[in-house]
């Protein structure tokens, strides 16, 4: 399925051209709804191309972010750029690959943990990413990027936002947003992040409901922190399958 630049390749793909002449688009990668992610090949090392509808806003404080958490020694893809230094083309963003596998025992969760916290730590003051809203901004509107609490039964929002509610007064930091195994890349010496899509400004806490609590939160925060969770699931990508199991998780006022 290797593509090299050619009349091939998708009109909607042309601006991976910026990124120099042997460029190689290899297969397409799980990305999510929002995204068409795939594997390239570039000066002959493996990369990760992104392609999605999001600002030049949203992706210029991604692509700062993830900039930032490398040099300060968090794992995580880190943009290449084009062969004229732009970070991002027609909203398509190149990465460096992550090699790892999924966290799968009650220790590597621990050095998930670890390795998120260091994040909260690392970002406190960050701006919130342009259009977000974080999940006690909700309680006061009703749409924010993904979100739109219109479109939900009055009870569920009125839930969520009972849910939220007991967050308020927290430091707000960068949150990953999406810290399962599927975007967990470790290796014996590291752990790898992967997939800052839904990352934005938040309570902490929403990153660290993980198995085994291997945060360590008391049983009062874990359960602040799940409920908070389930309902930002919820109103994030209200009306699946997922979202109608999450919302059922979020418990009645």
């Amino acid at each position: 399925m290797h593509q090299k630049l050619s009349k091939d390749l998708p009109v909607r793909w042309k601006a991976l051209e910026h990124w120099g002449k042997d460029v190689v688009r290899i297969e397409p990668l799980a990305g999510g709804v929002a995204n068409d992610v795939w594997s390239v090949r570039i000066n002959g090392q493996l990369a990760v191309a992104r392609l999605g509808t999001r600002s030049d806003a949203d992706l210029a404080w991604e692509t700062e972010l993830l900039q930032y958490l490398d040099r300060e020694g968090l794992t995580v893809p880190v943009p290449i750029p084009t062969t004229d230094g732009r970070l991002f083309v027609d909203g398509l963003v190149v990465m460096t690959f992550i090699e790892g596998g999924p966290p799968e025992t009650e220790a590597d969760w621990r050095r998930v943990a670890e390795t998120l916290r260091k994040l909260h730590r690392l970002t406190k003051g960050w701006p919130q990413r342009p259009g977000w809203r974080s999940s006690t901004d909700l309680l006061h509107t009703e749409t924010g990027t993904r979100i739109d609490l219109g479109a939900m039964p009055p009870e569920g929002v009125a839930r969520c936002r009972a849910a939220w509610a007991r967050l308020t007064g927290r430091e707000t930091c960068v949150v990953h947003g999406d810290p399962f195994p599927r975007n967990i890349r470790m290796t014996e010496d590291r752990v790898g992040l992967i997939d800052w899509d839904e990352s934005h400004l938040d309570v902490p806490d929403l990153d660290l409901v993980l198995p085994h609590n291997a945060a360590g939160l008391d049983a009062a925060a874990y359960d602040i922190a799940a409920q908070a969770s389930a309902a930002w699931e919820a109103a994030v990508c209200w009306d699946d399958e997922h979202a109608v199991k999450r919302l059922a998780e979020v418990r009645a006022v």
